[in-house]
């Protein structure tokens, strides 16, 4: 029944990713949902929960009961103090509860301790989830920049396998040679081979991101484009922000700076349960119990006239003071200040890192801009030098050679174009997500 139940998850899996093309958004939802490190950093979080429900329950009074049941066999002192070869027997039950009256402050610290460990490990999940949508988002980045390759080597292809066409009806006529010909046919196979290649590149990326979203198989998996006018406008905008400006926004709403000041708060209370040590220790205690007990050759009374003759209970208070524990809790308190001290270094690396990837984020967006803006202008000249160039061609006034290093200048200020302009999108989206933005276009 697992099996058939699993089998059928994978077809679901599989049929969802074949109905139709998928959104960043779906793609982001979808991996939260199914990545195996998102469901192992969930059960961290419900671990911590346990914890502090473990903490809060130190609070309530313990209860236990015991049952003892005692053979002795061979001599023995007798009730008129002789000794004698005798079997005895007794039973014993019991019945008791220890409740902690004051504990130097421990208990209560140390449940606001696991309660600020449960809120930074909610944190550390975001900070997970956080990490799994850039890759999914990097990832299907790379996808839409390899379709837009794709599409373009094909087109060229296309174009490369009219002019063989044409060639060949020159070549029968008598107005071209046959090296002509053969020339095109090689940069036709060519451009077939880059057309094969971008195909995989393009396969290989549906395959980074299907494995990020755990589907079982790529087969049938594809991504929605963007709308074209959403992106013009991100792609029109320059990065009018600097990084202190993003960064005085991230810094108040990442997981990963929320989860170190957490952290640094709970080092407080670490140090407040080492200084418990110090103060004494009050607990209430009570109890019952009862017992019989028979000697063979003497007469005893019945197992229920001694359970209730031998009924007693109990209650109690008991103080421990700290006098001397070998310097145990001033050892300790000294331990919990210098794992403070060493928070405090965690907390600023963390913001010192964060600044980091921002100014890399911003430094990478500034030079996407510029590498797109110079690449739309060289590539509309290298267009028009296409277009001139084979007009000439196609007259008899450029040879075959002109006209392919006219068409693979275009072709790479192609390339480059398509890759500048997925580059300053991924990086515009990379940083109003710092800023606190979904991932989305």
């Amino acid at each position: 029944m697992r099996h058939l139940i699993t089998a059928i998850a994978l077809m679901a899996s599989a049929s969802l990713s074949a109905q139709h093309p998928w959104t960043l958004r779906q793609c982001i939802d979808y991996a939260l949902e199914h990545n195996i490190s998102i469901k192992q950093q969930e059960l961290a979080n419900q671990q911590q929960e346990i914890q502090l429900s473990t903490a809060r329950s130190s609070r309530l009074p313990s209860l236990s009961a015991g049952m003892s049941q005692n053979f002795s066999f061979g001599r023995g002192l007798t009730a008129d103090n002789t000794y004698t070869n005798t079997n005895t027997s007794s039973t014993s039950f019991s019945l008791g509860t220890d409740v902690p009256i004051f504990t130097g402050f421990q208990i209560p610290n140390t449940i606001k301790l696991e309660r600020l460990n449960l809120k930074a490990a909610t944190a550390d999940l975001e900070t997970a989830k956080n990490s799994l949508r850039v890759n999914v988002a990097q990832a299907y980045v790379e996808i839409l920049y390899d379709m837009e390759i794709s599409e373009a080597a094909h087109r060229q292809v296309s174009i490369d396998s009219f002019q063989v066409v044409r060639l060949t009806k020159l070549l029968e006529n008598g107005k071209v040679s046959a090296v002509e010909v053969s020339q095109q046919q090689s940069t036709m196979a060519q451009s077939a081979l880059s057309a094969t290649q971008a195909d995989n590149n393009l396969n290989m990326a549906l395959l980074t991101l299907s494995q990020l979203l755990e589907l079982p198989s790529p087969d049938g998996f594809s991504i929605a484009r963007p709308d074209e006018k959403m992106l013009e406008e991100s792609l029109s905008a320059e990065l009018i922000t600097t990084p202190d400006e993003i960064y005085a926004l991230a810094v108040q709403t990442r997981p990963e700076i929320e989860a170190e000041e957490i952290r640094y708060e709970g080092t407080d209370r670490s140090i407040k349960i080492a200084q418990s040590g110090y103060y004494p220790q009050l607990s209430f205690s009570a109890g019952m119990g009862t017992n019989y007990y028979r000697t063979s050759g003497f007469k005893a009374d019945s197992f229920s006239k001694q359970l209730d003759n031998n009924f007693s209970q109990y209650i109690g208070l008991s103080l421990s003071i700290p006098i001397f524990n070998r310097f145990s809790t001033r050892n300790q308190i000294r331990s919990a200040k210098l794992n403070r001290l060493n928070q405090q270094y965690k907390l600023d690396n963390t913001k010192k890192t964060l600044y980091k990837e921002i100014q890399q984020a911003y430094s990478n967006g500034i030079n996407a801009y510029k590498k797109y803006e110079s690449s739309k202008v060289a590539e509309a000249s290298a267009k028009d030098a296409f277009t001139l160039v084979t007009a000439k061609y196609e007259n008899g006034k450029a040879n075959i050679t002109e006209f392919n290093e006219s068409r693979n200048n275009w072709l790479s200020s192609v390339s480059n174009l398509i890759r500048a302009r997925y580059e300053y999108l991924y990086a515009c989206k990379l940083i109003a997500f710092y800023k606190g933005a979904e991932l989305s276009f």
